[in-house]
C-alpha cells in the first residue's frame, strides 16, 4: 500500500517531533501543513519538504491527504479534530486533548458518527519500557503492586511557559494516562500545587499528587517546570513501579544526547523517541492491523483526573473519585 499521507494542523515545536516520526515510519509520509501565520507556514514547510496549505478547511479538504494530526494549542484541539473528521480524515489528536472531560466525550462521539480513527497523542504508552512494565505487572511477576511513582522535573523559563497552561492540565496529563495504562483507575487523592519562580504568571509552576489504587496501592506524582534535577540520581522523568516480588522503571536519563533540547542543554531521546512510535502505531491502527493503547475514553478519564487533581490542589482536601 502506499505510505499514509498525513497532514499537520499547527507547525510549533511539537510539530518537529512529530515530523520525525513520520519520517522515521516507512508507512507515513507528510503531505502538507497549516498554521495561522503563512510565512511561520511557508517556513515550516520548506524544512519539512511538504505542502504548505492557505488554510485548515483547505488542508481537510484535499483528498490527497488521508490523516491529521492536530498539533495547534490546547484550546482548539476539538475543533480542528472535529474539522478533519467531518472531512472523513483520520486523526491524531495531541495531548492533552480538551480542556474538559465533556469536550473529550464530544470528540469521541464524533469520532463514531463519521467512522473514522482519533486516537489521542498518549505517546508514553507506546515507550517499550513502559509496555514491558504493564505486561510485568499484568502477568504478577512483580507480585502484588505496592507503588507507582510519576516524576517530571524540567525547567521551563516563564517565555515558554506563558505557551502553556499549568503543570497540572499541561504535563500531569502525562501522568493521568501512563497510571490508567499500568495500574487503573486510583480511588482517592490528594493535591498541593505552587508557584515558585514565575514574575508574571499566576499558574502554578510545580506540582504533587498523591493517589490510593483500587488494591490499596499508593501512587505519586510530581510535575514541575520551576527546577531541573542533576543530582547522581536524577529524577527528570521518571516512572518506577514497585511490587512485592520485584519492580520496574523508565526513565529519561538512560538517553541522553549532547545536542540542545527545547529547554534544556541536552536531548533526551526517549521522547523524541515515543512519539515516532506513536505515529507509527496510529498508521497500524488507521491500516486496522492494530488497536490504540490508549483511546478517546482514556483520554476522558485522564482529563477526569486532571480536573480532580485541580480541584483537590484547591480545596485542599482528599478527594474520593467515583467512575
Amino acid at each position: 500500500m502506499p505510505p499514509l499521507r498525513i497532514g499537520f494542523l499547527g507547525a510549533g515545536t511539537v510539530a518537529d517531533l512529530h515530523a520525525d516520526g513520520v519520517r522515521a515510519c516507512a508507512d507515513t509520509v507528510l503531505a502538507g501543513l497549516w498554521t495561522r501565520t503563512p510565512a511561520h507556514a511557508a517556513a515550516k514547510a520548506a524544512t519539512y519538504g511538504c505542502r504548505a496549505y492557505s488554510s485548515a478547511e483547505a488542508l481537510v479538504a484535499d483528498p490527497d491527504i488521508d490523516a491529521v494530526a492536530v498539533l495547534t494549542n490546547l484550546e482548539t484541539h476539538v475543533e480542528y479534530a472535529r474539522l478533519a473528521l467531518a472531512a472523513g480524515k483520520h486523526v491524531l489528536v495531541e495531548k492533552p486533548v480538551a480542556t474538559t472531560a465533556t469536550a473529550v466525550r464530544q470528540l469521541a462521539d464524533a469520532a463514531r458518527a463519521a467512522g473514522r480513527v482519533c486516537m489521542p497523542g498518549h505517546n508514553y504508552v507506546y515507550e517499550p519500557g513502559l509496555e514491558r512494565c504493564r505486561r510485568l505487572l499484568q502477568q504478577g511477576r512483580l507480585g502484588r503492586l505496592v507503588a507507582v511513582y510519576i516524576l517530571y522535573n524540567i525547567a521551563h523559563p516563564e517565555s515558554v511557559a506563558r505557551h502553556y497552561p499549568g503543570v497540572i492540565r499541561q504535563i500531569m496529563t502525562h501522568h493521568a494516562y501512563i497510571l490508567l495504562f499500568l495500574a487503573g483507575r486510583p480511588v482517592a487523592l490528594s493535591a498541593l500545587k505552587a508557584t515558585l519562580h514565575y514574575r508574571e504568571l499566576d499558574r502554578e509552576d510545580i506540582a504533587l499528587v498523591n493517589l490510593r489504587l483500587a488494591n490499596g496501592a499508593l501512587g505519586h506524582w510530581c510535575a514541575s517546570f520551576a527546577a531541573d534535577d542533576h543530582s547522581t540520581d536524577p529524577w527528570t522523568v521518571l516512572v518506577k513501579v514497585l511490587g512485592t516480588e520485584g519492580s520496574a522503571r523508565f526513565s529519561y536519563r538512560d538517553w541522553v544526547e549532547n545536542r540542545p533540547g527545547a529547554v534544556h542543554a541536552q536531548t533526551y531521546s526517549a521522547y523524541p523517541a515515543s512519539i515516532a512510535a506513536e505515529v507509527a502505531h496510529f498508521a497500524a491502527v488507521v491500516r486496522g492491523r492494530a488497536e490504540p493503547l490508549s483511546t478517546l475514553a482514556d483520554a476522558v478519564e485522564a482529563q477526569q483526573l486532571v480536573e480532580a487533581c485541580e480541584a483537590a490542589a484547591d480545596s485542599g482536601q482528599l478527594l474520593t473519585l467515583t467512575w
